[in-house]
């Protein structure tokens, strides 16, 4: 390939910039032969159940076209992205990954997923469009097909608001409101909390507000994670815990369960696949709990952010990289697909026919008061905003965990927390080689 390192991995992994250019992805052209014969394609996935949603490919379109998959669970998480650059460096990675989509800048830009856009590019129009593009890194290449999505939502217990005269919060500035008016009814009680050990829900709260904490300038990346609009997200977070309106205590804790489960926490944002959580978290609360959009930030605005969520990628390894993406564009886009995926691994769907149908017609059984529950969901879903990653989000998110942390344990300020996330960052991508815009 004829880039130096430092503007390959730029180049190759233009991070989500509105309005960037066409760009080939570096060993994409050797999939593109005709494939013939049978083809046997390995799959490394962590989402439970899939070997099953597999089986039907391999019994029904996999059998007729002569290509076989085979599933082999493996990590999620950064363990997993390690797993398989090791294995692109000797050459041997499977042909088809499970990857979070704030994964696909490092894996692209290590030289690893292939472009199959001349093989899925007509599956665009399944997927919100602010879903789509984090597939594309900005660019005409697609170096995945997305799965899941976790569109953000508003989580709150509909009997406590009705007993303490709240009103469902449309805006954040509402939102605030409603912190302060319930901790002025029952001190004992939270709207809800700031978890600092929740770097994704910082980041997608960082998206809805406008954020592009990764994007490019000429050959240079440009990271802007204090950016106005993170910087708007932090003052306000780190305001209602300062003044002891809102808990500063993190999420996923015995504590917090209780907290959910008693009622001492009466609201949560979240995403998509909170009743699950809630299920498990909060059971004696079933039936209590409604959901709304996420508030916005002003009253004319409709988006929401995103939290967690994947997708299906072919490896520039495979030597059958044209049916390694014939399969990951039926896996996430076929009604009986998508319904066995819902079914056995629980996700909810990025494709947008799957977000009402089959197993989304009732809703989640902590839900089933509220009727309209997938349907509003799907409207949500369809106002995601565009995403900007890059190449070390896990120093980003580390540091988040490590910052914020000190800072909402100490109610201190939120904004030097987000100056040391951006520092870090950028010394780190210094140290990799990548060229940093100042």
């Amino acid at each position: 390939m004829p880039y130096t390192k430092r503007r390959r991995l730029v180049t190759s992994a233009v991070a989500l910039a509105l309005g960037a250019t066409a760009l080939a992805a570096c060993g994409s052209e050797s999939g593109d032969e005709t494939e013939s014969g049978p083809v046997s394609l390995t799959y490394w996935t962590w989402t439970p159940g899939m070997d099953k949603v597999v089986d039907l490919w391999n019994k029904g379109p996999g059998k007729k076209d002569q290509i076989t998959v085979t599933v082999k669970k493996q990590a999620s998480g950064d363990t997993l992205i390690t797993k398989i650059l090791t294995a692109h460096k000797a050459g041997k990675a499977p042909d088809l990954v499970q990857a979070e989509y704030q994964a696909l800048p490092t894996l692209v830009s290590n030289d690893a997923l292939a472009d199959i856009s001349k093989n899925v590019g007509d599956a665009k129009d399944r997927f919100a469009d602010g879903v789509w593009q984090q597939t594309t890194l900005g660019t005409d290449a697609v170096y995945a097909v997305p799965q899941d999505i976790g569109p953000m939502m508003f989580y709150y217990r509909e009997d406590l608001f009705k007993e303490y005269g709240l009103t469902v919060p449309t805006t954040w500035d509402e939102f605030a409101k409603t912190a302060r008016k319930l901790k002025q009814a029952a001190p004992d009680k939270d709207l809800t909390t700031f978890s600092a050990n929740d770097s994704g829900l910082f980041a997608g709260l960082a998206q809805q507000a406008g954020a592009k904490w990764w994007t490019t300038s000429g050959d240079q990346w440009k990271v802007a994670i204090n950016d106005a609009a993170t910087q708007k997200v932090a003052k306000f977070w780190g305001g209602l815990v300062k003044e002891g309106a809102i808990d500063n205590q993190p999420m996923y804790t015995p504590s917090w369960n209780k907290a959910l489960n008693t009622g001492k926490q009466i609201a949560w944002v979240s995403a998509v696949w909170a009743p699950g959580t809630l299920t498990t978290a909060a059971p004696e609360t079933k039936g209590k709990w409604a959901m709304a959009p996420l508030p916005q930030w002003s009253a004319n605005e409709n988006r929401t952010g995103s939290w967690g969520g994947s997708s299906t990628a072919v490896t520039t390894d495979s030597k059958h990289q044209e049916a390694a993406a014939k399969f990951a564009a039926w896996l996430n886009t076929d009604g009986d697909a998508l319904n066995a995926l819902a079914k056995e691994s629980g996700i909810y769907p990025a494709a947008k026919n799957a977000q009402t149908s089959g197993a989304f017609l009732k809703p989640p059984a902590y839900f089933s008061h509220q009727a309209d529950f997938y349907t509003k969901a799907a409207d949500i879903a369809e106002t995601t905003a565009p995403s900007a990653w890059g190449p070390n989000v896990n120093v980003a998110y580390t540091t988040f965990k490590d910052a914020f942390g000190a800072a909402a344990k100490n109610k201190s300020d939120f904004g030097a927390a987000l100056n040391e996330m951006q520092a870090d960052t950028i010394a780190d991508m210094k140290k990799q080689g990548f060229e940093v815009a100042q």
